[in-house]
C-alpha cells in the first residue's frame, strides 16, 4: 500500500497538531475559561507571531506561497519546535528546495565496501548502517546480534531487515526493546523526517503506507506528528542471550549519502552493560534458553523463519 505525499497537506496537518497541542498559559496567555478548541485559536497564534488571521489560515489550508524567513522564525518561537521540527517546517514550506529528492524509482541503496571495512573494525560497539527507508544496509557481527539478526554470511542474499517493520509488526522487536514507546516514536518521527525530505521516494512512501494499513500503533503515533532526525539516545535491550543492556546510541551520517545513518551502540567501560556486550559479541554455544529464561523474554524466531520484513 502506498500514499501519496503532499508537502500542503502535511504542513497544514502539522500546524493544526502543534497549535492544538500549546496551551494558553504555555504561550503567556491569560486562561479564559472553558474552550471549545484544543490549545491555541487560530486567531491568537497569529497575533502571537506577529502575522494576519487570514494569512495564518492559508498557512493551515496548505498555502505556503513566499513564506519568509521571519515569519518561519515567529512561528517556529510561538509553536516551540524544536530544531528537527523547524527544519521540517522549513521544508514543508518549500517543498522545491529539499535535499536529497532524487531516487525515486526504488533503486536500492547500496553500502561502499570501504565503509563496511569501518563498521567491521568497530568490535568494541554493536553497529548497524541503516538506509533512509529504514533497511539495515550493513553492519557488524555485534550489531546482528544485538537486534537478533543472522549476519549477512549467514543467510546470503536473503531480503534485508528493515528496523520500522520489525519495530511495529514484530512481537519479539517489542520485547527486546526495554521502552518500545520511545523506539517507535523516534522511528516515526524519521521516517515523517524522511518522507519530507525525500518526497519523491515511493519505496519510502509505500514503507509508511504499509504500516498505516498493518500497525494500529504505528497510525496512533504517526497522527502525533513526531519528527525527528534521531541522532543520539539512551536504549535499552531486553536480550534474550545476555540479559538487559543500557547502551549509548550514537548516529553518524554519510556526507555522500543522504539518509544513510551509521549507528553505533556502546556501553561504558566497567559497568554490567559493558561485560554483557562482550559476552554478546562471544559465538552462542547454544546456551541462550537459560538466558531467555532469565531474562524473563520470549525467545528469538529462528533463523531462516518467516519475520516481518519478509511479508
Amino acid at each position: 500500500m502506498s500514499i501519496a505525499w503532499s508537502s500542503s497537506s502535511e504542513l497544514g496537518a502539522f500546524l493544526r497538531n502543534r497549535r492544538a497541542a500549546l496551551t494558553p498559559e504555555e504561550a503567556g496567555l491569560p486562561s479564559s475559561g472553558q474552550r471549545r478548541v484544543p490549545g491555541l485559536r487560530r486567531e491568537e497564534l497569529a497575533e502571537l507571531a506577529g502575522i494576519s488571521v487570514t494569512y495564518y489560515t492559508r498557512l493551515e489550508r496548505g498555502e505556503s506561497h513566499q513564506v519568509s524567513d521571519s515569519v518561519l522564525a515567529s512561528l517556529s518561537r510561538v509553536l516551540r519546535l524544536s530544531p528537527d521540527e523547524q527544519a521540517y517546517l522549513a521544508r514543508l514550506v518549500r517543498p522545491g528546495r529539499a535535499a536529497g529528492t532524487g531516487n525515486g524509482t526504488g533503486e536500492p541503496e547500496r553500502l561502499r565496501p570501504a565503509v563496511q571495512a569501518l563498521v567491521d573494525a568497530a568490535d568494541s560497539q554493536a553497529v548497524l548502517v541503516v538506509g533512509r527507508r529504514a533497511d539495515v544496509l550493513g553492519g557488524n557481527r555485534l550489531g546482528f546480534a544485538l537486534w537478533g539478526l543472522p549476519a549477512p554470511d549467514e543467510a546470503p542474499g536473503g531480503p534485508r531487515p528493515n528496523i520500522a517493520r520489525m519495530t511495529f509488526l514484530d512481537p519479539s522487536t517489542r520485547d527486546l526493546l526495554l521502552d518500545w514507546e520511545a523506539q517507535a516514536r523516534d522511528i516515526t518521527g524519521y521516517l515523517r523526517h524522511a518522507a519530507a525530505q525525500h518526497p519523491d521516494d515511493q519505496e519510502l512512501h509505500a514503507l509508511i503506507g504499509e504500516l498505516r494499513a498493518r500497525s494500529p500503533d504505528f497510525v496512533r503515533i504517526w497522527s502525533a506528528h513526531p519528527v525527528s532526525d534521531c541522532l543520539y539516545s539512551k536504549r535499552g535491550y531486553r536480550h534474550p542471550r545476555v540479559g538487559t543492556l543500557l547502551l549509548d546510541e550514537e548516529v553518524l551520517r554519510l556526507t555522500d549519502a543522504p539518509g544513510v545513518r551509521v549507528i553505533f551502540s556502546g556501553a561504558e567501560e566497567n559497568t554490567e552493560s559493558a561485560e554483557r556486550l562482550r559476552l554478546l559479541a562471544t559465538p552462542d554455544q547454544g546456551s541462550s534458553s537459560g538466558s531467555s529464561a532469565s531474562s524473563g523474554t520470549s525467545p528469538r524466531p529462528a533463523r531462516g523463519s518467516a519475520r516481518p520484513w519478509q511479508a
